[in-house]
């Protein structure tokens, strides 16, 4: 796709956090931290309006040293105009989470650890926190009762066309490190299947490209920004993931509005590395009004 059309999109990005030798152990490497620079170059080159980052930044959020390539990826993103707006996973907070959550903020000013909403060509995307063991109650109590309103605001909001929802960690997925978040089923996913604009529910932490349908609704798994692969469930009993035949190393997505659907495409990197091709591309139809 040239550089013109992908003005038009907005990107996905998730699970970017170089691996740990702890998951060495269980896990087989691929160049992993290669892939992510690479996808980080190809972002530049494509010069975006904007790259939602849906966590897991890094392998450890508290230890600066983490952050050097992320920084100097940020950096080439303000030089080429690309605005970057992204939500915490659990390694950003892993170990020391006041200090992974203080490094997160002076990186995306913008975030808020309660939710917090933006809007690109009439896709309101809704950054939503999961890491729910680090809130308190009273940032539950508020994340939860700002996003029910949120959503109801943007379905009468005649300036939005669709809602995309987002979080770090999947409701539905057949990882069999992570699986699915029971939590974000209960909290998040239920408001989602209400709206009328809802179209898309994106997630990461999850290593792998993941598709589902659940009440009329998609959900998609997006973590192939460069962390160790996971295992998946193949059992009779998996989830009907929907995209069974594309299980790519790693991958971005991007997003374009088509009046009131998407056209989503995920670009999986080449096992060369020499760039990148169209691996899965699908399309969000408008929902048509009960009459």
């Amino acid at each position: 796709m040239n550089q013109e059309n992908h003005k038009k999109e907005i990107l996905f990005l998730s699970d970017t956090q170089a691996p740990m030798w702890v998951e060495r152990l269980v896990l087989r490497a691929h160049q992993n931290t290669k892939a992510t620079t690479t996808i980080f170059a190809e972002i530049i080159r494509l010069k975006p309006a904007v790259l939602y980052w849906l966590g897991d930044i890094v392998s450890l959020g508290y230890r600066n040293n983490k952050w050097r390539i992320i920084d100097q990826f940020l950096a080439k993103c303000t030089e080429v105009g690309t605005a970057v707006y992204a939500i915490m996973g659990n390694h950003d907070v892993m170990g020391r989470p006041r200090k992974g959550a203080r490094n997160f903020q002076q990186r995306f000013p913008e975030h808020s650890p309660t939710g917090y909403i933006k809007t690109t060509d009439g896709i309101a995307v809704v950054m939503l926190n999961s890491n729910f063991s680090i809130l308190s109650v009273a940032d539950l109590v508020k994340q939860q009762t700002w996003y029910e309103q949120a959503l109801r605001d943007l379905d009468a909001d005649p300036t939005v066309n669709v809602i995309i929802v987002t979080c770090h960690h999947a409701p539905y997925s057949n990882s069999k490190l992570v699986g699915s978040s029971k939590l974000v089923q209960q909290r998040f996913v239920p408001a989602y299947t209400k709206t009328q604009k809802g179209r898309l529910f994106i997630t990461g932490h999850s290593h792998a490209f993941e598709r589902y349908q659940f009440e009329g609704k998609e959900f998609l798994v997006i973590g192939g920004g460069g962390g160790l692969r996971q295992p998946l469930n193949m059992s009779p009993n998996r989830l009907p993931d929907m995209a069974t035949t594309y299980k790519p190393l790693f991958h971005y997505l991007a997003v374009r509005r088509e009046g009131d659907g998407l056209v989503l495409t995920s670009y999986c990197l080449r096992k060369d590395f020499s760039g990148f091709d169209q691996g899965y591309q699908f399309t969000i139809q408008a929902e048509v009004p009960v009459s």
